[in-house]
């Protein structure tokens, strides 16, 4: 497998994805604003969001995929397949449950994750109708989660990569038709959820028909949880599910707090937090996406210098890429926050307040990309136990930080925490790979870092003199203006950082050799 070639398939979809998103946030931006009304929606969505990165995306996919690796490589696609459908048929059937028991405890769960709403009783109202009509979102995403599972072992990344566009596409129809023709314009964004994660469900049949691992799910779950493979999953899910939700816990701890300050701060975060993810997806979830199946392989064949290998070509385009995004975000924060969003009744105090959250999210842009690299490390050789002992103690560091930071510079502090948590886990199990030997950096790492650091500094020089010369809030009735100057001023920005690479020696062959 090509893995540059990999990369920039899944990438190209993924940045499909993050422009129709980018899109989609605009639309409602414009629509709405930041209001309680747009908070009650976040926290409704971040609910079925929270569950699904949990049990389905996030702990499953790094429970199964190993597993189901090891199933293809030594038993062949007929054990695999049995497999596939057993594991479709627990998961489906305990999704079920949850769904059913999410709609009926939905006034519970809104209260839990988010007590400020209490005081606005017709937001909390419109908050939990929302969560009843996407709570059967889990249960959509957690096929699509299996089906990529399965997809991306047999190298078929396209279809798993471009699925979140159909549900940005939903978003979009949904606020450009839907919303002017609802009595509660906001209930259009929660139908827009459920269409969405049907429509991701859908698209996966026929790729999944294609390499015969569509999956039956039969009636009776027990057969299903007496399978070894399926319990293998299940004792590995457990301490996943923690592992992998540190930040989902962190941010629904932040959503609550989040909630008791200014009318807005869950969505002027919400809004950063989408600016923040197009990095993070684009390189993190793509590059994730390739390792674990990759080192999981590695590891069935007790190739401990290619597992080490991918975990080093990983890391270094992690920071060829991670950090001048980070870069980006701060010094431009203002150039972007107004570009896409300051439209309709998005008006400057949320710019403002919008902004902050940004620039604090760049703060730990790269811990939040760098985990995605290196958790798969523990995940592909089944060690789910050293990430979740991490992710406990991380927990508990970035709830301290919100003690700190959020009487010092409010719901900015949210998203610092949450930053600054992932640098500290991102470290620890960086310190654990190299402590074990499973990672040994490759030569040549000193003069990356040195021509990376000379790099990014006269990117941040050339960015903050150029976002200087345009008023950004001032072009507010000039989009096209403001759309045009945002580019030219991105343009000038990857000039200077890659030309400087380039006048500095680097060269991107260096990564060339772990590309087959």
């Amino acid at each position: 497998m090509n893995l540059h070639k990999t990369l920039a398939t899944i990438s190209g979809m993924t940045m499909l994805s993050r422009v129709t998103g980018l899109v989609r946030e605009f639309l409602i931006a414009r629509a709405f604003g930041a209001s309680a009304y747009t908070d009650a929606f976040f926290v409704a969505f971040r609910i079925p969001n929270l569950l699904r990165r949990l049990f389905a995306e996030g702990a499953f996919s790094q429970a199964f995929v190993p597993i189901l690796a090891e199933y293809k490589s030594r038993q062949g696609n007929a054990a695999t397949k049995e497999l596939v459908d057993h594991v479709a048929t627990a998961l489906s059937w305990s999704l079920l449950v949850t769904c059913v028991l999410g709609i009926v405890g939905a006034p519970t769960v809104v209260y839990f994750v988010a007590t400020g709403l209490k005081s606005t009783p017709a937001a909390f109202d419109v908050s939990v109708m929302m969560t009843r009509i996407m709570f059967p979102y889990i249960g959509f995403m957690s096929f699509v989660a299996l089906a990529g599972g399965v997809l991306n072992t047999w190298h078929q990344f396209k279809i798993p990569a471009l699925t979140p566009v159909l549900l940005n596409l939903s978003f979009i129809a949904a606020s450009l038709f839907l919303v002017p023709h609802m009595k509660q314009p906001v209930y259009a964004l929660a139908i827009a959820v459920f269409v969405g994660g049907l429509l991701q469900m859908l698209v996966q049949v026929p790729a999944l028909v294609k390499i015969g691992m569509l999956p039956r799910i039969a009636f009776n779950p027990r057969f299903a949880l007496s399978d070894r493979g399926v319990q293998r999953v299940l004792k590995q899910m457990v301490p996943a599910t923690f592992a992998v939700s540190v930040a989902q816990i962190s941010l629904m701890i932040n959503t609550n707090i989040a909630s008791r300050l200014e009318n807005g701060s869950v969505s002027w975060l919400s809004y950063a937090d989408r600016l923040m993810e197009f990095p993070t997806a684009l390189l993190g979830v793509a590059l994730g996406t390739i390792l674990l199946p990759s080192l999981s392989k590695a590891n069935s064949e007790r190739n401990a210098g290619e597992y080490s290998a991918l975990l080093d070509w990983g890391l270094r385009l992690t920071f060829l890429l991670a950090l001048p995004s980070a870069v980006g975000l701060a010094t431009l924060a203002e150039a972007l926050t107004t570009t896409l969003f300051h439209y309709g009744k998005f008006d400057v105090h949320a710019v403002q307040m919008t902004e902050r959250a940004l620039v604090a999210y760049g703060v730990g842009l790269i811990g939040l990309v760098l985990v995605k690299i290196l958790a798969p490390g523990y995940y592909a050789r089944q060690d789910i136990k050293t990430p979740v002992k991490i992710a406990l103690g991380v927990l508990i560091a970035t709830q301290l930080m919100n003690l700190l930071f959020v009487p010092w510079i409010a719901h900015a502090g949210l998203a610092l925490s949450i930053g600054l948590g992932a640098c500290l886990n991102a470290g620890f199990l960086f310190w654990g790979l190299r402590r074990r030997g499973i990672y040994t950096p490759q030569r040549g790492w000193t003069m990356f870092i040195t021509r990376l650091t000379g790099a990014l500094f006269l990117l941040a020089g050339v960015a903050l003199w150029c976002a200087a010369q345009f008023n950004w809030l001032a072009l507010q009735s000039h989009p096209f203006q403001r759309i045009g100057a945002l580019a030219l001023v991105l343009t000038a920005c990857g000039i200077t950082y890659f030309g400087a690479l380039l006048a500095m020696g680097f060269r991107f062959q260096d990564f060339k050799r772990l590309s087959h």
